[in-house]
C-alpha cells in the first residue's frame, strides 16, 4: 500500500521552508509532492532547488483548497491520499499508524491523526483536535475544540468512529475519493471536507480518529478567524452541505438555520465586527442565489439518518453550559 503526501501551496514559501523538511525526514516510504495553486512567490523555484526529492505539481489557477486538490490529485497514483496542509510539523512515525489501520481495517476509508497546536503543544488545535462531529443543524466541531474552548491533550480521547477528519490533515484511499468524485469546487475553501466526508457517510464509508499519530499544527496561516472571508465561507459551505446531505425536511432545517445565523450576526452586531455580520448575509444570499443548484445536485445524492451526535451544539454550549465533548 503506498502513500502520497500532498501539500497544497500558494504563495508559501516561508510555510514550506519551516515545515517542509520534518515532512521529508518523517515521512520515509511515502512519495511526497507539493501541489502549487499558481503561485507568485517563487515557492515552485524553491521546492526545486532546495528540496528535489519533492514532486512538484503545478495547477493553472488558484482554485482554492478544494478545486486545487481535485486539479492536482489527478496525477497522484499512490494508493492513500495524505492532504497535509503547508502549516503542519509532523512527527516520527507518524504515517505507519495511519497506515496499519488502513490495511487491517478494510471499512476505514477517511483517517485524521491528532491534531495538536504548533504554538502550545499540550493543547489541541481548533482545525480538528481529535476528531469532527457535526449537529442536527449542521454546525460542525470536534472532541477536544467545541466554538472557542480548547482542551488539553491528556490522552483523554483515543481511537474511534468520527464523522469528519480535518482538512488540515486527511487521509482517503484514492478509489473512495474518485468514486465521491472529491470535493465539491464550489466551495473553494472551508468546511469542503465535512461536505466530503458527509457524502462518503451517506454510502456507508467509515472515517476514524487515530490517536497513535501526532502532529502540530499553526492554524490561520492562509486565512485567518480575524478575515471576514473566512466567516463568509464557513456560513456560506456549512448551508451547501446540509441542502444536499442531510436527512429529512430540508426546508425546515434551512429555515430554522436562517434563525440561528441570524443570531450568530447579532453577536457579530453586539461586538462592532460589522464586516463579519455582513459576511453571513453575504453567505445567505449566495446560499439562496445556488438553492435550485443545490436541490438538484440533492436528488443525485444518498441521505442517510444518524448523521448527528447532539441535536444542537449551540444550545449545549450557550445554554447548557456543555463546554467539552466529554460533557455532551
Amino acid at each position: 500500500m503506498k502513500i502520497a503526501v500532498v501539500i497544497l501551496n500558494w504563495n508559501g514559501k516561508a510555510l514550506l521552508k519551516q515545515f517542509l523538511p520534518s515532512v521529508i525526514d518523517y515521512s520515509k516510504g511515502a512519495t511526497i509532492y507539493v501541489a502549487d495553486n499558481a503561485s507568485t512567490d517563487n515557492s515552485v523555484d524553491f521546492v526545486k532547488t532546495q528540496f528535489p526529492e519533492v514532486k512538484i505539481i503545478e495547477n493553472k489557477t488558484n482554485g482554492g483548497y478544494a478545486k486545487g486538490y481535485n486539479d492536482a490529485l489527478q496525477f497522484v497514483d499512490e494508493d492513500i491520499f495524505c492532504l497535509l496542509n503547508s502549516d503542519i510539523e509532523v512527527t516520527p512515525n507518524w504515517l505507519k499508524p495511519i497506515l496499519d489501520t488502513f490495511k487491517t481495517e478494510p471499512e476505514t476509508t477517511i483517517i485524521q491523526p491528532k491534531i495538536l497546536d504548533y504554538k502550545d503543544k499540550a493543547k489541541f488545535e481548533y482545525a480538528g483536535a481529535a476528531g469532527g462531529f457535526i449537529d442536527k443543524y449542521g454546525y460542525p466541531f470536534c472532541r477536544g475544540r467545541i466554538f472557542n474552548t480548547i482542551e488539553t491533550d491528556i490522552n483523554q480521547y483515543q481511537n474511534t468512529k468520527i464523522f469528519w477528519a480535518s482538512g488540515a490533515c486527511f487521509f482517503i484511499r484514492k478509489n473512495v475519493f474518485n468514486q465521491l468524485n472529491g470535493f465539491d469546487d464550489t466551495y473553494f475553501a472551508h468546511q469542503e471536507e465535512i461536505d466530503l466526508c458527509w457524502r462518503a457517510f451517506n454510502l456507508n464509508y467509515t472515517a476514524k480518529y487515530v490517536s497513535e499519530s501526532t502532529v502540530y499544527h499553526v492554524g490561520g496561516a492562509t486565512l485567518s478567524t480575524a478575515n471576514p472571508k473566512k466567516t463568509y465561507l464557513n456560513f456560506r459551505n456549512s448551508l451547501f452541505s446540509i441542502t444536499k446531505n442531510a436527512s429529512g425536511n430540508i426546508f425546515s432545517l434551512i429555515f430554522t438555520r436562517l434563525i440561528l445565523d441570524g443570531i450568530a450576526g447579532l453577536q457579530f452586531l453586539f461586538q462592532l465586527k460589522f464586516k463579519h455580520f455582513a459576511a453571513i448575509l453575504k453567505a445567505h444570499f449566495s446560499f439562496y442565489f445556488n438553492l435550485k443548484r443545490l436541490l438538484k445536485q440533492r436528488k443525485n445524492l444518498p441521505q442517510q439518518k444518524g448523521y448527528y451526535s447532539v441535536k444542537s451544539i449551540v444550545y449545549s454550549y450557550f445554554i447548557k453550559k456543555k463546554t467539552i465533548f466529554s460533557k455532551l
